[in-house]
């Protein structure tokens, strides 16, 4: 069998190549070898050429990826693709040549993955430090042909382990999935995933989570993050050494759990919900003439909130709005501050308490009525979702308005009020993000 031993550098974010070096190696022999630099046509960051030592003057006279294609196909025709951590440089060959038009499509093996099978008890598997390990010389670090180089001893010698040939088929086989795998995962982990509804936990070789995800499916999802081709999920998988996860029983109670988990862990890969959310809420004091006011201050100011928003626009157009619902003057629910009578461009209807026209006792029951209104309006709603097994029931608990949480209760538990639930109650925060989540639902209700 012949392989090419082949190691790509990049620009880094873009993912464009500026360098490639491939050696055809029939087990034995080097039998033929192309290396080059390649114009990537983008901008090479400095941070990208403090590691290769590849900037942009360097490249600027080699040529395009276009130039070499037809080199990089005749010497990889009818041999195996073979690379350390291979998914990383296939895929960067593989969307060099669809830019072009054309495919390229490879057996794949990766020395990564035979070195944990063949060469096992390493602290680690990166190619410096499985080098060092293993007295290889590595020369000309993160240089494609320096890299490449190495890898043909490295892949030379697993070639001469006992267990090698029964090996190498088993990872050549199209069902396995062993060269879609990110490189520091164990097969096992991947196995023993479940076909259920549920949360991930993508975590590097540390223990540390890098991303949280959920899923109707979590195999099933998870295994799409591997064939992803984006430069998000490439960096991911090259980092993953484990995957965790829970069960959730429902898609619903799945996305709630993505979300407290997301805001627990900060995980680097993911973005929008990781995000801390800013709230606002609405509550009631007594002035010294004792003139009830609507105010409003962050959420984490506010001890006994009357109602919560996640911005200050919904809080704004609630409090104008019940502001000219029950006559009340815009100065006192601070909708304009620093004035002595209220001139709101929008409400005229204040009956004249800035001005001493009206009681404060009949302004304030005017306020306690409006209060009133919106305690009214926080309802107690308990949704119902499918358990983790036939056993068991889901719910998520909506209290006094707000997210409460969710929670898992065998079937059969005598439950005759919202008050038997909190024993089971798995308490949440509640944020913008779930009420996005819970708000379709609530409104059918």
């Amino acid at each position: 069998m012949i392989y090419t031993i082949i190691d790509v550098e990049t620009t880094g974010k873009t993912n464009r190549m500026t360098e490639i070096s491939v050696f055809k190696f029939d087990g034995e022999t080097v039998i033929d070898e192309f290396t080059s630099l390649v114009n990537p046509n983008s901008f090479i960051p400095a941070h990208i050429t403090a590691l290769t030592g590849i900037d942009n003057a360097l490249v600027a006279n080699a040529p395009s990826f276009e130039e070499v294609a037809n080199d990089i196909l005749s010497i990889t025709e009818d041999a195996v693709f073979v690379a350390h951590n291979v998914n990383f440089d296939y895929n960067v060959i593989q969307s060099e040549f669809k830019r072009l038009g054309m495919e390229f499509n490879r057996k794949k093996l990766c020395t990564v993955r035979l070195s944990r099978r063949l060469l096992p008890g390493h602290r680690s598997y990166s190619l410096g430090k499985l080098c060092k390990g293993l007295d290889i010389n590595l020369v000309d670090r993160h240089r494609a042909r320096g890299d490449a180089e190495a890898t043909v001893i490295l892949f030379g010698l697993l070639l001469q382990q006992s267990e090698a040939d029964a090996v190498f088929k088993e990872f050549l086989n199209k069902n396995s999935r062993e060269s879609t795998l990110p490189p520091n995962l164990p097969k096992e982990t991947f196995k023993n995933l479940p076909n259920t509804a549920g949360i991930y936990y993508f975590k590097d070789i540390k223990g540390k989570v890098i991303y949280v995800g959920k899923a109707k499916d979590i195999k099933k999802r998870v295994l799409s993050h591997f064939y992803s081709k984006t430069k998000k999920s490439l960096d991911m998988i090259r980092e993953t050494g484990d995957i965790d996860f829970e069960n959730s029983g429902s898609e619903l109670v799945a996305l709630l759990m993505e979300d407290a988990a997301i805001k627990h862990h900060f995980p680097i890969y993911n973005k929008v919900a990781k995000r801390t959310i800013q709230s606002f809420s609405i509550f009631s004091y007594e002035d010294r003439k004792g003139i009830l006011h609507l105010a409003s201050n962050k959420g984490r100011l506010v001890p006994n909130p009357i109602i919560t928003f996640y911005n200050v626009r919904d809080l704004r157009a609630f409090t104008e709005k019940l502001c000219a619902k029950y006559n009340l003057c815009p100065k006192y629910c601070h909708l304009q501050e620093a004035v002595s009578e209220c001139s709101h461009y929008n409400i005229k209807n204040c009956k004249g308490i800035c001005k001493d026209d009206e009681s404060v006792e009949d302004y304030n029951n005017r306020v306690l009525e409006a209060i009133y209104d919106i305690s009214d309006n926080k309802d107690d709603i308990i949704l119902k979702e499918k358990g983790r097994n036939t056993n068991e029931d889901a719910f998520v608990m909506i209290k006094g308005g707000a997210y409460a949480g969710y929670g898992f209760i065998e079937k059969g538990e005598a439950v005759n009020h919202i008050d038997d639930l909190e024993a089971f109650l798995i308490p949440q925060k509640n944020n913008m993000d779930i009420q996005k989540i819970l708000r379709p639902l609530l409104v059918k209700i």
